[in-house]
Parts: C-alpha cells; sequence; structure tokens
C-alpha cells in the first residue's frame, strides 16, 4: 500500500518540544518525592515518552504495554486486544499511563479498568493528544499535550499502517480510506 500523503500541519515541532517540557515538570511536581512508574503504550507513545521521561525530575521507572483496536484501518474496532502486558506487578505503585493519542476513548478507558483492577496507589493518565470531538466515554485525562480536530494524525510517533512515525512533526493525513 503506498503511503498517504501528508496534509496540514497540526502540532509544529517546536510546539511539541515546548510542551513535552512542560509536561515534564507538572508531573515532576505533582509527583515529587513519589517513585512513579511511567506506562507507555506501544507502539505510538515511544516518541513521547522517550523525551517526557527526559523532563521528569522525579525518580521513575518505566515498563511497556501493546495494545490493538485498529490494525491498519483508520477506525478503532473497538475490540482491544493486549499484545503485550507490564513486566512488573503495579500493585501499590504510582502509575502514570502514557498514552500517544485519545480519540474515541474506547482503549483508554478499557486499560484503566484493567490497571486499576492490579491495585496501583494512583493510576493517572497523560496523553500527547486528544481529539475531544470524538470521544464515546468520559475519562479523567490528568495531563494533556494538545487538543487537535477530528483529522487522522500520524507523525511523532503517530502511523497510519505503519507508516510516518518518524515524522517530527504531528499531521493529518489528505486522504486516510
Amino acid at each position: 500500500m503506498p503511503p498517504q500523503p501528508i496534509g496540514e500541519i497540526l502540532v509544529q515541532q517546536d510546539d511539541l518540544a515546548h510542551r513535552v517540557r512542560e509536561l515534564g515538570g507538572e508531573i515532576s511536581r505533582d509527583y515529587e518525592g513519589c517513585d512513579l512508574l511511567l506506562v507507555c503504550v506501544l507502539k505510538g507513545a515511544v516518541f513521547f515518552l522517550s523525551d517526557l521521561m527526559r523532563h521528569i525530575d522525579t525518580p521513575c521507572e518505566v515498563d511497556f504495554m501493546a495494545v490493538a483496536s485498529y490494525g491498519s484501518s483508520t477506525e478503532s474496532s473497538g475490540v482491544v486486544r493486549i499484545l503485550k502486558d507490564l513486566d512488573m506487578p503495579i500493585e501499590g505503585r504510582n502509575v502514570l499511563i502514557v498514552e500517544d493519542i485519545v480519540d474515541s476513548g474506547l482503549t483508554l478507558s478499557y486499560l484503566l479498568r484493567m490497571l486499576k483492577a492490579r491495585g496501583p496507589a494512583s493510576l493517572e493518565v497523560c496523553a500527547l493528544l486528544t481529539k475531544p470531538e470524538r470521544r464515546e466515554v468520559e475519562l479523567p485525562i490528568r495531563y494533556v499535550g494538545f487538543e487537535i480536530p477530528n483529522r487522522f494524525a500520524v507523525g511523532y510517533g503517530l502511523d497510519h499502517a505503519e507508516r510516518h512515525r518518524n515524522l517530527p512533526y504531528v499531521a493529518a493525513l489528505e486522504d486516510p480510506s
């Protein structure tokens, strides 16, 4: 499948860097004196996580989860499959889910329920991007990088059929069908 053409830039590279630095400062203040476990949702949040944790001053560990709800489509199937679970227990830990984008919220809602059942001391969400007009469920997102319009976004870790993750900015696809 040939890559879809890139359209409008939704978040510039400099704006990403500035906001990620701010988020790191907020998280550092909020978790001062605590041990923090960052749970990165693969694959899209890896770029965001690696930049974000460089700006977090409090001690933190990292673990990874991989979930699938899109496949190569541009619409969530609504069915969440765990492809890779956490390597460490989270009971009694301060857990911050690091997510690339919250769209309908269905996948994140499932993750929150599943992880909450494991007994963390706290469970919060840090999302680089949100699309409020697409939300189907209410979610407690403590840290938000940017709200974007209802366009299919790629770049800075986000992909379409595994392409465009390496863009240093977030852009919309011209025709993501």
